[in-house]
């Protein structure tokens, strides 16, 4: 068993490493070296496979939880930088773990990126962890490629941090498209211009 999970670790890494050499502008890559992961999956083959898999990107420090009162554990211990989560675990609370860690009152881990992979992506999935506070979700099967590209991406993007009464999280709008044409914007962020005219807006959209 042993010899046959270091030929996977090994073509995992080759995957990576081609993965990377291919399609990563080495000006964006980033070192993982001092990356602390938080792995949260009961199941334990596809937790060893993404063991090996963030292993292979050069993660050396994670720490793998099987159930989420050992998840929330590890929140208050260590410092974490990145949150993977198995959203099919066989126990119940997935969701609430994600809002409770947005809610959670020791930075940084509060604003740490939350991945959830989940056997079925059904619209009411998505909404469901964009609005637990989760920064992304996607459908198993994964592979090294693909988890690499949305760990940078989490890792990257610029979406600024909302909590309120009703939500904590990165802001749900991955656009800024501002309000409608006509309506006087909400947040004190919304593109100038917001209350413009509709005639000048649909003129402007069209190129004219």
């Amino acid at each position: 068993m042993g010899l046959f999970r270091n030929v996977i670790c090994k073509i995992l890494t080759y995957q990576v490493w081609e993965y990377i050499v291919t399609n990563i502008d080495p000006k964006s890559w980033i070192n993982f070296d001092k990356a602390r992961f938080l792995l949260l999956d009961d199941h334990q083959q596809g937790s060893s496979i993404l063991s090996q898999i963030i292993r292979a990107f050069g993660v050396v420090n994670f720490i793998p939880c099987t159930t989420i009162d050992e998840a929330r554990q590890a929140v208050m211990e260590h410092e974490l930088h990145l949150i993977l989560i198995n959203a099919n675990l066989k126990e119940s609370g997935v969701y609430e773990f994600v809002n409770w860690l947005r809610r959670f009152d020791e930075p940084p881990n509060c604003y740490s990126p939350v991945i959830l992979i989940a056997g079925h992506t059904q619209r009411s999935h998505v909404e469901r962890a964009r609005d637990s506070g989760a920064n992304i979700i996607m459908a198993k099967p994964v592979s090294p490629a693909s988890v690499l590209e949305r760990v940078i991406w989490a890792a990257r993007e610029k979406r600024p941090y909302v909590k309120c009464a009703t939500y904590a999280g990165p802001d749900r709008r991955f656009q800024d498209l501002g309000p409608p044409v006509g309506v006087a914007g909400r947040r004190f962020d919304d593109p100038a211009g917001a209350e413009a005219e509709p005639e000048a807006n649909s003129r402007s959209a069209m190129g004219g």
